[in-house]
């Protein structure tokens, strides 16, 4: 049914604030008409799925900056929004343990669709609400897994860009000074890894200051614990750019 494909959900669309919030791996949900893309197990609620926490972390951040917040409603399974179609990955066969049988043999044909259905409403969702909102700065909100590939990250905030720093640097900073968290740039991905596609598609290219936040899923993986990374979160964002300060202190 058509409504099993929308793409992006908008939060807080009429928001003041100086931040746009997207969250493209906010959702693990397939389509009914997929079947569960041959999945078994415990695949459509791993973090190979979707970014475990993140959504909960992008709305509480929405209403404590009053940010609009554009969040995908589909599994990155069925289409990747944080890739473009030419990506190998943005409709992956195999992801992390877990074998996609539903994805093993698509034609160019049915991987167009899939990115018309999911990628084009998503990115036109975020390409709107840029136009309504007028933003001082784009963050992306992602989490990362504990162990990857039978290795600890040590690491629990990540503060990444493609290829303009400045943003990123600026929370770090803030992360740095506060010293609650591990923090580091560029960790656990960087734009080598192809992670920083809607960073730059929306913010960097544009010229508008991007960050995209990397959260370890354990640190945010019950609704208290999300909540208290977005309090977290928002401050260091305040603290770190003038705009923020600005709509803070009116």
């Amino acid at each position: 049914m058509d409504h099993d494909w929308t793409a992006a959900q908008v939060t807080n669309s009429g928001g003041q604030g100086a931040v746009l919030l997207v969250c493209e791996h906010a959702s693990n949900f397939i389509p009914d008409d997929l079947n569960a893309l041959g999945l078994g197990g415990d695949g459509h609620t791993s973090h190979a799925a979707w970014d475990i926490g993140a959504l909960d972390v992008a709305i509480a951040l929405s209403r404590l900056l009053d940010a609009p917040l554009v969040a995908g409603t589909m599994s990155r399974l069925v289409y990747d929004c944080n890739r473009p179609l030419s990506a190998p990955d943005c409709i992956p066969v195999r992801s992390e343990i877990y074998h996609i049988p539903g994805n093993a043999e698509l034609g160019d044909a049915d991987r167009q669709a899939r990115f018309d259905r999911v990628h084009t409403p998503f990115h036109d969702a975020v390409t709107k609400q840029c136009g309504i909102a007028n933003p001082s700065i784009l963050v992306t909100i992602h989490s990362f897994a504990p162990i990857f590939n039978g290795i600890s990250r040590e690491v629990e905030l990540g503060f990444l860009y493609h290829a303009a720093p400045a943003a990123a640097q600026a929370m770090l900073a803030q992360e740095q000074k506060r010293d609650v968290f591990r923090s580091a740039l560029n960790e656990p991905y960087a734009a080598k890894d192809g992670v920083t596609y809607t960073l730059d598609k929306h913010g960097e290219a544009l010229g508008l200051p991007a960050v995209m936040i990397e959260i370890r899923n354990d640190l945010i993986d019950t609704a208290e614990k999300a909540q208290a990374m977005a309090q977290h979160l928002s401050v260091s964002l305040s603290a770190a750019f003038p705009a923020l300060r600005q709509q803070a202190a009116e």
